[in-house]
């Protein structure tokens, strides 16, 4: 469902998108957010309806998981910046910054 809200909030403001992939066809791997990791200076983790900004290299593998233990999704890399979970009014400021 937040999938699906990204995609539409992504269309509306004509993001250009680098890469998409599926969580459930293709799941990240400790090795890919730890790549992702290092290539932001700035996480934003959302959860419910509260958004918490990190330092990047103070985030943790567990602090982008969710309740599943899976991680969050979506991830956006935006510049140097990740939002992990769907935070509407975040990825709105990251899309229009």
């Amino acid at each position: 469902m937040s999938c699906a809200r990204t995609r539409e909030v992504l269309d509306r403001t004509n993001a250009k998108v680098s890469e998409e992939r599926s969580s459930k066809a293709a799941p990240m791997k400790d090795a890919d957010v730890k790549a992702l990791l290092a290539s932001v200076d700035e996480v934003v983790v959302a959860k419910g309806k509260k958004a918490v900004t990190s330092a990047a290299k103070a985030v943790s593998l567990d602090d982008l998981r969710g309740p599943t233990g899976n991680y969050r999704a979506p991830m956006l890399r935006v510049g140097k910046k990740l939002l992990v979970g769907f935070h509407p009014e975040t990825l709105d400021t990251l899309l229009k910054g």
